[in-house]
């Protein structure tokens, strides 16, 4: 029997996302550091030609959910290729010049 408005499936969680975060963040760069109890990944905005960048998004996780979040990506990323073709990989990691090979903006 599928769970109806009048009998809602009493394992649903109700989750509220607002206006402002519904239209994200844009982050180029992860730095993810770990300890024995947690994992914090900081989702970066790298800008051209700016001598900094920012922390868009700060998460902090358990190991267990770590995993279950690298477990999740495998998954959305194998049914991502299956439908658009495999996602291109650079064989070096990029290096992030601060201008991004362009010109160094002055004021």
């Amino acid at each position: 029997m599928q769970p109806t408005d009048q009998n809602p499936d009493p394992n649903a969680i109700n989750i509220e996302l607002s206006e402002a975060m519904a239209e994200g963040e844009y982050a180029n760069l992860a730095m993810i550091a770990h300890s024995n109890s947690e994992f914090v990944i900081d989702f970066i905005r790298m800008m051209p030609g700016l001598p900094k960048a920012k922390v868009k998004a700060r998460i902090v996780v358990t190991p267990e959910h770590a995993k279950r979040l690298l477990q999740a990506l495998t998954e959305n990323i194998e049914r991502f290729e299956a439908a658009f073709g495999t996602i291109k990989m650079q064989s070096e990691a990029p290096s992030y010049p601060m201008n991004f090979g362009g010109a160094v903006g002055e004021a």
